[in-house]
């Protein structure tokens, strides 16, 4: 079994300036995706291949001096570093890259830089579920907060109504809904290569702990997440160890 981690991550920021290459409670925020995979790999006996798609000098250069592990650094394309690319097409090139170097992998696992709570479990749950599946990936979830089936409504001709139209009278009555938090995807290699849209194949899910703050879009959201982040390291072994291992 041979696995492709992945760590994509442009240079620049709309909500957040420069937010890829920020601190986040005084260790890189980047380097907390490499920190789970480093912890995951001491505990697993799979070859593995670490890469860093990016365009940013800076983001290079932490990666350059991490202390944890060697990581691969591919230089982005322009054509691939504008913020309408789908990511899925960055993680498609890592792996046309990376094959061309090291020859095929059996999984690509992408990690967000912009998610740094998570945990190795996480992780090695995802990886296994996606072994012991017929899913073409697997990919992180949270409980969601609001359910378009009751309590979340758009505006239409005829004033405001619910996104989905349902006679649902209670939130229990309507289908259970998940937030995709970005955090973790788990690719086989045959759908990657078939360079379709991400629900063109049949997805599994993980759930994850929700933090309530996991998309970091806005400066506040930075400071929310390292209040929350404070609590976790101080109380939760398993969130505990990504830090102190950076």
């Amino acid at each position: 079994m041979k696995l492709l981690f992945t760590i994509c991550g442009r240079a620049g920021s709309k909500g957040i300036k420069n937010k890829n290459v920020k601190n986040f409670l005084d260790k890189p925020l980047a380097l907390y995706s490499l920190s789970v995979i480093d912890l995951y790999l001491k505990k697993s006996n799979y070859d593995a291949d670490i890469v860093i798609n990016t365009d940013s000098e800076s983001l290079m250069e932490i990666f350059n001096n991490n202390p944890l592990r060697s990581v691969d650094i591919i230089e982005r394309s322009a054509d691939l570093a504008g913020d309408k690319v789908a990511k899925v097409d960055v993680i498609q090139n890592c792996l046309e890259v990376m094959e061309e170097k090291n020859g095929s992998y059996d999984l690509i696992i992408d990690l967000d830089i912009t998610s740094p709570l998570r945990t190795v479990k996480d992780l090695d749950d995802m990886i296994e579920k996606k072994l012991n599946t017929d899913y073409d990936l697997i990919f992180s979830v949270t409980d969601s907060r609001r359910n378009p089936y009751f309590n979340m409504v758009m505006e239409t001709e005829h004033g405001y109504d619910r996104v989905i139209k349902s006679n649902f009278n209670t939130r229990q009555e309507a289908p259970v809904i998940y937030d995709m938090n970005a955090s973790i995807y788990v690719y086989s290699r045959e759908f990657l290569q078939r360079k379709v849209g991400l629900f063109d194949g049949k997805c599994g899910i993980h759930k994850m702990f929700d933090t309530g703050v996991l998309d970091l879009d806005h400066e506040n959201d930075m400071f929310l997440m390292e209040v929350i982040a404070k609590y976790l390291f101080e109380n939760n072994e398993e969130f505990a160890e990504v830090y102190n291992n950076i």
